[in-house]
């Protein structure tokens, strides 16, 4: 149980009382109460963590070759479309690279040429004439290598998105595969990543639904749903990732600080009623007045307590067979006391 909740309850708890002593009616008075039904519901406690929004997609930009980086057109933070031009290299070693192989590829060509004629002519051996197709082969596979490597010089936008981060700056010398830029693509929508402990995890399911408040924004909340959760445990953290997708938090800035609540799926149904019926909450235990089945009297009721679900209470045991509790003027009653129920 958690020990916030359980302070929270107990203060609540010692407020009414308080309250109630010091205003308490004449004793053999029927005491006014309003009272309110026990719900049954399927509910399990919820799962709660803190995490990060950010794009599903996440695609580090590179060059494939190194060199010097002749331009970088985007800063962090700039939307960009499919197939934008984002960085490039200084292409002077490259053009000539490229303008190197296509030259050997051309002299191979005739090359070959020239040993099939010779070869037709009973002048070459067939194993000159095969060395040289085996030549003009490799000039072309060095020719489409240079040439793609020139593609790759070029970084260009796979997706349209946001330039999350931007990590190098025209005229440095970058090795290749190191990082440029990092691109959050909106494709696949945008996504909460929290990390769970194991006994946590093991509590949800994809699909489970869940509510996400950010820090930056305390008067909204946004409906989301469990989609992935991680099948190992990190080995530096010993937690989960789970992913919760958030579509109605698609425009929001990426690095947002949220505050996951997710709704597993119950076992069982449990009851619930309103957290103001609760009287001297000890722990997991507390008192609640019933109302008896004749309507005009209060039964006390020990309970035990399994969870706060919002503005009301699941309870674990002790109101079988109740269908209504005593919520205001519940710290003014004794057992089996007369009630006069208001509306």
């Amino acid at each position: 149980m958690n020990r916030t909740f359980l302070t929270l309850l107990l203060s609540l708890a010692l407020a009414a009382c308080g309250r109630g002593r010091a205003a308490a009616p004449p004793a053999g008075d029927a005491v006014a109460v309003r009272v309110a039904p026990v719900s049954v519901d399927w509910i399990a406690p919820p799962v709660t963590a803190t995490g990060t929004l950010g794009p599903k997609e996440e695609v580090t930009l590179s060059f494939k070759v190194g060199g010097v980086v002749s331009r970088i057109f985007v800063d962090e933070g700039r939307a960009v479309r499919a197939g934008d031009t984002l960085a490039e290299l200084d292409l002077s070693e490259i053009d000539a690279a490229v303008v190197r192989a296509r030259s050997a590829a051309e002299k191979a060509e005739r090359d070959l040429t020239r040993a099939r004629r010779l070869y037709a002519d009973s002048v070459a051996t067939l194993e000159q004439a095969q060395n040289a197709q085996t030549g003009r082969d490799v000039a072309h596979a060095e020719l489409e290598t240079t040439l793609f490597n020139r593609r790759y010089a070029l970084i260009v936008a796979p997706a349209s998105g946001l330039i999350l981060r931007r990590s190098a700056e025209p005229g440095e010398l970058v090795q290749a595969g190191k990082a440029i830029l990092i691109l959050g693509s909106h494709a696949r929508g945008v996504v909460v990543r929290a990390g769970l402990a194991d006994r946590e995890v093991v509590r949800i399911r994809r699909g489970d639904r869940a509510v996400v408040r950010f820090d930056a924004l305390p008067d909204r909340t946004f409906d989301g749903a469990v989609t992935e959760i991680a099948g190992a445990a990190d080995p530096l953290t010993g937690t989960y990732r789970v992913e919760l997708t958030v579509p109605t938090a698609s425009g929001l800035a990426s690095g947002l600080i949220g505050r996951v609540e997710i709704s597993p799926a119950a076992a069982g149904p449990l009851m619930l009623v309103p957290i103001e019926s609760l009287l001297e909450a000890d722990g997991v235990n507390a008192t609640v007045y019933a109302l008896a089945p004749d309507g005009r009297h209060a039964e006390r009721r020990a309970v035990r307590i399994a969870f706060l679900a919002g503005d009301r209470v699941a309870i674990a045991s002790g109101l079988e067979g109740v269908a209504a509790v005593v919520t205001d003027g519940a710290a003014y009653l004794d057992d089996g006391a007369a009630l006069a129920v208001r509306p």
